[in-house]
């Protein structure tokens, strides 16, 4: 199986350009089928979570046309009622439910298999369920493993989530762009993304307000129109780069981003030692000794992110001093601290919280990736290391970061993608 393989020590130097978000792209892809006319969308990541609903919503009878490797037409017009989203692909990838939300607005029928992605815990689907249900859907789970919503009729709805949801919240807003009359999501999530769904549905004629804060208010309309949309820039993935540069002591100019979605970020990186510039498209970390400790705990936006757990551990993990990372999103996120302390981490881990004794540096050790963005966090780790690394279960790293070790080598990484003994003897050897 392919896997990297890095030398670390080097400290990352350079500009990096940062692709689309693909958070929004999952939603924004799966509304695009909710009208019949035709959508153009840019700036949509090339990462396999993306191909796999491309080809999920190929599949359900969506006429897909790729214009370059990030823009694509998407016309939905020959989606039937009943169609049912039952593949490989739509298993594979969380945001899959995101085509309930959007057949059931759009014919008030959905029937789409439950998703997969990664596993760092129980993410339940019932503020859905509850949101359907609330429109008038009817809703069940079926064998094997699929979720069936009809409705004669949607009606809008004053919903109240009972915990804050991306995914409950996109869903609902989906499912009531076109329900009769007016629907409220009071609780809801306020993340980035959130906002750039309802912003592309809004393009479409949707009538959404509020998205952003913790009461959404939509109007329904009649019908969706085509529409051309840009997503935007995927801010987990700067927030990777910010915290690599970081772990590595480097200097990196990270574009194509907007400052306001990283300042949870940029103010811890601030508070434990780095020099954080912005302008308005791009950020610049730099950070020329070793840093010092802090305490994190994972909020929903505006807070910290839940994504960017790991990698804020992995940097903790070489600072001065002891810090304590909460988290309170999900109960499996720790999984990766086990191939930490391989490297020589001090880390402890006490239910949803680990304490963190900083060390001077990491060794370079055989890794694992449990999840998509631990996996990146364990590459930083690695490039921060003293001496060779391999990273194996990339394809979880490859579900959300694209050209991943292309851009680090760009930055002064040594790293590369290899599959045999004899490709990581040639890699040795080249870097000595």
């Amino acid at each position: 199986m392919d896997h990297y393989i890095v030398k670390g020590g080097n400290s990352l130097s350079g500009e990096v350009e940062i692709a689309g978000a693909k958070n929004a792209a999952l939603g924004i892809l799966a509304a695009s089928v909710m009208t019949n006319e035709t959508v153009t969308i840019e700036n949509i990541p090339d990462v396999s979570d993306i191909r796999a609903i491309l080809k999920a919503i190929q599949m359900i009878g969506a006429h897909v046309e790729k214009v370059d490797r990030h823009c694509y037409r998407i016309n939905g017009s020959m989606i039937s009622r009943g169609s049912a989203v039952d593949n490989d692909y739509v298993r594979k990838i969380r945001g899959s439910y995101y085509l309930i939300g959007a057949l059931l607005g759009k014919h008030r029928c959905a029937s789409v298999a439950l998703p997969g992605g990664c596993n760092i815990g129980l993410r339940p689907i019932d503020q859905h369920i509850k949101g359907f249900r609330a429109l008038g859907a009817d809703v069940s789970l079926v064998s094997p493993g699929m979720v069936v919503a009809e409705a004669e009729v949607l009606r809008g709805s004053h919903i109240y989530m009972d915990v804050v949801s991306v995914g409950a919240t996109i869903n609902i807003m989906m499912a009531s762009v076109m329900a009769v009359g007016q629907t409220i999501i009071e609780n809801a999530a306020k993340e980035p993304h959130v906002v750039d769904v309802a912003n592309f549905l809004n393009s479409m004629g949707a009538n959404i307000k509020g998205a952003g804060t913790d009461t959404i208010r939509i109007r329904g309309v009649e019908r969706l129109h085509g529409t051309n949309y840009s997503i935007i820039p995927d801010q987990i993935e700067a927030g990777t780069f910010m915290f690599a540069a970081a772990a590595t002591r480097g200097d990196v100019t990270i574009r194509n981003v907007i400052p306001k979605h990283l300042e949870s970020l940029s103010a811890k990186l601030k508070e434990i030692g780095c020099q954080i510039h912005e302008s308005d498209d791009e950020l610049r970390v730099v950070a020329t000794r070793r840093l010092g400790a802090t305490n994190v705990k994972t909020l929903p936006y505006p807070g910290f992110p839940t994504d960017m757990q790991p990698q804020i551990a992995v940097l903790l993990g070489l600072s001065r001093g002891v810090s304590i990372v909460t988290e309170s999103i999900f109960e499996n996120r720790f999984k990766y601290v086990d191939e930490l302390i391989k490297m020589g981490a001090h880390v402890t881990v006490e239910g949803n919280t680990a304490i963190i004794d900083g060390v001077e540096k990491y060794t370079g050790a055989r890794l694992s990736s449990p999840d998509l963005r631990a996996g990146a966090a364990l590459v930083t780790a690695a490039l921060a290391a003293e001496g060779f690394s391999e990273v194996h279960e990339i394809h979880y790293i490859e579900r959300g970061y694209e050209d991943f070790p292309e851009k680090l080598r760009r930055l002064g990484a040594e790293i590369e993608i290899i599959e045999t003994e004899e490709e990581k003897r040639k890699f040795m050897f080249r870097v000595g």
